[in-house]
């Protein structure tokens, strides 16, 4: 069972992080490869760092982290695991940061309101908040609070994952999104992700005792 977790749960993680890894891939391509600037790219030509910053670092946060939830190999790699988790603090905080600057920076397109600007707002800092305490938690080898608030931060960090699933499914059934919609499609999407993150939580807290460690 345990070698079986190793491989579905990253691999799970990977197939959800396709779309937002290929998304950034495509805008970095297309600000390298000299594409023609429309009203909907020209401001990440204008200010091509935090664009590029938050592709990276979000596209390493998601892939890498995959195997972070796999349990046998955290246990058989805990050197490669401890390595492994400060590059990730490092990108997600950089992917936040980056996030943060471009939500509030970056010029607003015809389908961002206030309420969108609003949500990525709080999430953005929510995702950056989880992970300084989650290192801070193992910092004084609190492993129990590390993991849960390290869950909490992965969930909001592949928030782009499950807002490309519902976005496409809406746009597919009722056509073209407006701004209200979108906002509550995005919120919706975060809070489901939270959601299961406090299921997985709340369930690795009935499996293992307070001391346990990795």
């Amino acid at each position: 069972m345990k070698s079986r977790s190793d491989k579905l749960v990253p691999a799970a993680i990977i197939l959800f992080s396709v779309v937002p890894v290929l998304g950034g891939a495509l805008r970095l391509t297309e600000l390298g490869g000299g594409a023609e600037i429309t009203p909907d790219n020209a401001r990440f030509f204008a200010s091509p760092v935090p664009v590029v910053l938050h592709a990276v670092t979000v596209s390493v946060y998601s892939l890498l982290g995959a195997f972070q939830f796999a349990p046998g190999f955290r246990r058989r790699r805990p050197a490669w695991h401890r390595r492994a988790g400060r590059v990730l603090v490092l990108c997600g905080l950089a992917g936040a940061s980056s996030g943060l600057w471009m939500t509030v920076c970056y010029p607003k397109p015809a389908d961002v309101g206030p309420l969108l600007t609003g949500v990525r707002l709080v999430f953005g800092t929510a995702w950056a908040v989880f992970l300084v305490l989650g290192f801070l938690a193992i910092r004084r080898r609190d492993v129990r609070a590390h993991r849960a608030w390290m869950v909490r931060a992965f969930a909001i960090g592949l928030g782009a994952g499950t807002q490309a699933v519902l976005l496409s499914a809406w746009i597919a059934a009722t056509g073209p999104l407006g701004q209200v919609t979108k906002a509550v499609l995005m919120l919706a999407a975060w809070v489901l992700n939270l959601a299961v993150a406090e299921w997985i939580i709340r369930g690795a807290r009935t499996r293992q005792p307070q001391g346990a460690t990795r």
